[in-house]
């Protein structure tokens, strides 16, 4: 942390070396939020890129009294809703689809060795599928406060910052989100024939 301020202030008093740096220190937590938010790895880098140029140029507003990759992600959520805002509409996720490597090769994630049981392997493999396909159903707004706060980790308080709204506001949006989700899963198992264990339906 006291590296990274220290960072940052050698930026706001224009050292180019030093924002590269913070660059390289976020980038890949940045991008793994924009594949998240976009779906895909071309859009995930031109979010990214766009996300960096903003930070750029409003560096010398963040106080450092916040960890700067959470300043980050908030830029970079909010350059990603502003553009859905516009456009009418999101794209699909992909949570689990493959990764573009610094080479341009697609790099896939590994499935989970579930206690090496091949059944179980295939029922978190299509389960993950109707997470995917469900979140792409989401309001811009319930996608947004779901994966911050359900994906990235990030508290109530902090998701509240990121997006611009009141704590109640996270809270009741997180509600509606989660509910859409599992009658939306549901709704996609059933069209499937994929019958939900009791366990899958509580989460």
């Amino acid at each position: 942390m006291d590296d990274t301020r220290t960072l940052v202030k050698k930026a706001q008093n224009n050292d180019p070396s030093a924002f590269e740096e913070l660059v390289r220190l976020s980038q890949n937590k940045v991008y793994s939020l924009c594949v998240r938010l976009t779906g895909n790895p071309a859009d995930a880098q031109d979010l990214a890129q766009e996300a960096f140029i903003r930070a750029y140029r409003a560096l010398d507003s963040f106080r450092n009294e916040a960890d700067f990759s959470t300043w980050m992600h908030r830029i970079t959520v909010n350059i990603w809703l502003n553009s859905r805002r516009k456009n009418g509409g999101a794209p699909s996720l992909s949570l689990d689809g493959p990764i573009q490597g610094e080479d341009g090769s697609e790099i896939r994630r590994d499935v989970p060795d579930w206690d090496s049981d091949p059944l179980q392997a295939l029922e978190e493999k299509e389960f993950r599928g109707l997470v995917r396909a469900a979140l792409g159903d989401l309001s811009v707004e319930h996608r947004s406060v779901l994966i911050l706060r359900e994906i990235e980790g990030y508290s109530y308080e902090e998701v509240s910052r990121m997006l611009g709204c009141s704590l109640g506001t996270v809270k009741s949006r997180l509600s509606r989100a989660r509910e859409a989700m599992r009658c939306r899963i549901t709704e996609l198992a059933r069209e499937a024939g994929e019958p939900l264990r009791a366990d899958r339906k509580r989460r």
